[in-house]
């Protein structure tokens, strides 16, 4: 039996979901996320395997083109990414215009956004195109984040050097200094945690954006500047704040019992995705164990455990746990990262995340166009200003 067709609904009986929770906006082929197991995966490869086996240009490669690479296009993809670190002086010279006391996110949203002037053709149908697109992107974001850093300080930009893998040259533009083998690799490890997940509120402007068919660098400044939040991205650097704050191991406690009683937000505990603790969180807890026990301990980490072990107790049955910007920080303060650079990073590895669903989203394109449900005045008479 058929069934009866229903009448479109008016604006009063739509349903309105607050921050269009659990509200399907694509369909998408990317990233698929099981919160209720902690499960997360990319092209239908877990993110665990990915971080202990793959690499992260090798991880971009599949997110943006669906397939792991064989060695010989891997060896291409890695060979142009390096040819193509380089930024224009123009681009430089602007950084340098930059008020050093300005956030390296507003830097960095400025820059991307930069690029569509050097590379102003669009062919969003040619996969050349999207190709070089992808390949400029992954290679100058990280050099620009590098560059403004040095700038600021009042130092020339480091080069890239063509020599050293992708991770360990952005490591190097930052001090001029090859990093340890090991940092590298724990470095490029959480680039691959970082690199995608779902329809995230950066990844939805990234869509939005793209759905105009705008340039890519577009796409990626919007997405940088949604990032750059404190609800988003910017997160991780709260994190470190808050167990500074905290002070010791005896206060927290007493410090965890007063925040949840003024209903104050744990930085680092809670995703809306996930009913339990955030997969990449563990593999960055790993991380930060194997980088502490090589390089020496740091008391946050200690802190950061127990204030996890407390927050297990008290909000664990309402489903809230470590998410991945709890570690993330404290492993990256260990590589001797500045913290407002924390979520700079995170912009480096989720490009890749962005430009995937960029390339998807022309795939089969339609420009975003929500509705709304009005709550506003009406049938009100203009006055003249007299009048008022």
């Amino acid at each position: 039996m058929a069934a009866t067709p229903t009448a479109p609904q008016s604006a009063g009986e739509l349903s309105f979901r607050p921050g269009l929770e659990g509200v399907p906006a694509t369909h998408s082929a990317i990233c698929d996320i099981d919160g209720q197991q902690g499960l997360l995966t990319y092209r239908g490869y877990s993110v665990e395997d990915l971080a202990n086996h793959s690499t992260f240009l090798e991880t971009v490669y599949l997110l943006i083109w669906g397939e792991l690479p064989d060695a010989d296009q891997l060896a291409e993809f890695e060979h142009e990414v390096q040819m193509h670190r380089r930024v224009s002086f123009r681009i430089r010279d602007m950084m340098k215009c930059f008020p050093a006391s300005g956030h390296p996110m507003d830097a960095l949203q400025s820059s991307a956004a930069s690029l569509g002037l050097f590379y102003s053709r669009r062919a969003l149908d040619d996969p050349q195109y999207i190709y070089q697109a992808v390949v400029r992107l992954i290679a100058k974001i990280p050099t620009m984040v590098a560059a403004f850093q040095l700038i600021r300080k009042g130092q020339d930009p480091i080069q890239p050097r063509d020599d050293l893998p992708f991770s360990s040259n952005f490591l190097y533009m930052l001090t001029e200094r090859a990093p340890d083998p090991l940092a590298a690799q724990i470095f490029d490890a959480c680039l691959i945690l970082h690199a995608e997940h779902s329809l995230n509120a950066s990844t939805f402007s990234a869509r939005v954006t793209a759905s105009t068919l705008t340039d890519p660098y577009a796409v990626v400044a919007s997405a940088v500047g949604t990032l750059a939040g404190p609800l988003h991205g910017g997160a991780n650097e709260y994190v470190l704040a808050m167990l500074e704050e905290i002070g010791s191991e005896d206060q927290v406690e007493p410090w965890l019992d007063r925040a949840i009683a003024a209903k104050q937000k744990i930085m680092g505990f809670g995703h809306r995705e996930y009913k339990v603790k955030d997969p990449r969180a563990v593999i960055l807890q790993q991380l930060a164990k194997q980088l502490f026990d090589t390089f020496g301990d740091d008391p946050l980490y200690d802190l950061a455990r127990k204030l996890e072990a407390a927050a297990a107790e008290r909000l664990g049955p309402k489903g809230i746990y470590p998410n991945v910007d709890f570690y993330s920080g404290l492993v990256y303060r260990k590589l001797g990262i500045a913290e407002d650079l924390f979520t700079p990073i995170f912009a480096i590895a989720r490009t890749a995340g962005w430009l995937a669903h960029w390339k998807e989203q022309l795939g089969a394109n339609r420009i975003y166009r929500p509705s709304q449900i009005y709550t506003g005045s009406t049938g009100r008479a203009w006055l003249p200003v007299q009048s008022r």
